[in-house]
Parts: structure tokens; C-alpha cells; sequence
């Protein structure tokens, strides 16, 4: 009885959980077929209001969704916007196509940070099935647990150098398998410094545009990557993607 109890009240503590996320993803996709149906009908004010609050939700919007909001801030003169939601949609689906618009939209052919190799296009595939590769190796640690425990104790030391490394898998993968946190520069000119002040060295004098790796974060600065080595601009300088 008491099993049967704990069962229920766990079950009635998930159901609601289970059902709140239900009814947001169809509203999310509400939102989205609504949207949708006013780009196609050529309402793209409209539609882009729309898009925008969706964009708010960062696990509602699709790439085409950033394609055609993209699509409407060039239509309206935004070139900083459309350079925003082309960098959203790189991160999700990295292509030279991408590459070529944002630089004609930027006006610049040397922009830094949409570099295509072979390296960084298999850590994305690693990134984007990182939850499925985390549940894979706990479930091989999981069976390797069940079998050292259900063995006998002949048997048993076989199973620990098996369970140690899907452990450690495990343990990687969960924590350090993600994607780097990413910003596109918007403001001209945006100074590149050294140290997080003004008074420290300056490495360089950029445009908008260019896409950076966010490394942290520290008062009014965002430390990032630039050029191969550890660098600040200000938070008021950089959107993140």
C-alpha cells in the first residue's frame, strides 16, 4: 500500500507538470501557424509582431522562422535586425549562403566568427544531440550497474573499468557537451580592449556585425574570444544570439 501510495502522489505531482507543457507547446504552435498565415498573406507587419513575442520563448522558433524575419526587417530598412536573425539562424544551420548575405548586408567581406570547419561542424552535430547522447551513456552505466549487481562475485570486477568510464562519459557529456553562447556585435565603431576597462589596451576597432564567443560575463564587460585569444567589449556593443 504504501508503494501505491508514494506512486499516486507522484503521479498526480507530474500530471499537471506534463499538461502545463502540453497546452504551452500548442500554444506555441498556435502562435506560430498565426504568424505564418500572415507572412503568407503578405502581412508582414503583422506576422513580425508575432514572431518577435514567439522569439521571446527561445524553444518555440524554428530556423525559417529567422529566415523570414530576417526576410521582413530587410524589407523594412533594418539591416542591424536582419543581421541579428541571420546570426540566429547560422548558429542553428551554419552554410556559406548565410556567410555571403551577411557580409553583402554588413557591407564588410572580413567579418570574424563564421568560420565553417570540419571541427566545428562535428561538435554541432555532438551539441545538437547532446541530450540524446547523455541518455545513451546512462543507460549503458545503468545496465553496466545491473549486471555488476546481479553477477556474481567472480564476475563482478569486469563490469567496474565499464561502469568508471560510462560514468565519466556520462559526467562529460552532461556538462560540458553544449554550445558556446554567442553574440553578434551591433554598434559602430565597437571597441575590443584587453582588460575589462577603458583605460586598458586596445586591441581592436571594429564595425557591426562580426560574431563572437561569449565567455563570461563581468559588470558593464563581456569577456570573448577574439582572434584566438581572451578579449572585452561592452554589453551594449554585442546582442546575444
Amino acid at each position: 500500500m504504501p508503494n501505491i501510495k508514494q506512486n499516486f502522489i507522484a503521479l498526480f505531482l507530474i500530471f499537471p507538470l506534463i499538461s502545463i507543457q502540453s497546452i504551452n507547446c500548442q500554444a506555441d504552435t498556435k502562435s506560430l501557424f498565426l504568424a505564418d498565415s500572415l507572412f503568407n498573406a503578405k502581412s508582414y507587419q503583422e506576422a513580425y509582431k508575432q514572431y518577435v513575442d514567439i522569439l521571446k520563448n527561445e524553444d518555440a522558433y524554428s530556423p525559417a522562422m529567422l529566415l523570414k524575419m530576417a526576410y521582413i526587417t530587410e524589407g523594412m530598412g533594418n539591416h542591424e535586425e536582419t543581421t541579428l536573425y541571420l546570426s540566429k539562424y547560422y548558429d542553428l544551420n551554419p552554410n556559406p549562403k548565410v556567410i555571403s548575405k551577411i557580409k553583402a548586408l554588413t557591407d564588410q567581406t572580413d567579418l570574424k566568427g563564421y568560420e565553417i570547419s570540419d571541427k566545428a561542424q562535428f561538435f554541432k552535430i555532438l551539441t545538437d544531440y547532446q541530450q540524446e547522447i547523455t541518455g545513451a551513456f546512462a543507460l549503458l552505466l545503468i545496465t553496466g550497474l545491473i549486471l555488476s549487481i546481479t553477477s556474481n562475485k567472480t564476475k563482478k570486477l569486469q563490469y567496474y573499468i565499464p561502469i568508471v568510464l560510462f560514468l565519466a562519459l556520462t559526467f562529460i557529456s552532461n556538462n560540458f557537451l553544449k554550445a558556446p553562447e554567442t553574440g553578434v556585435i551591433k554598434e559602430s565603431p565597437t571597441i575590443i580592449m584587453r582588460e575589462p576597462t577603458a583605460a586598458g589596451e586596445l586591441l581592436a576597432k571594429v564595425n557591426p556585425g562580426h560574431r563572437v564567443i561569449i565567455k563570461s560575463s563581468t559588470d558593464i564587460w563581456y569577456q570573448i574570444e577574439w582572434e584566438g585569444k581572451d578579449a572585452f567589449v561592452k554589453k551594449s556593443s554585442i546582442s546575444r544570439l
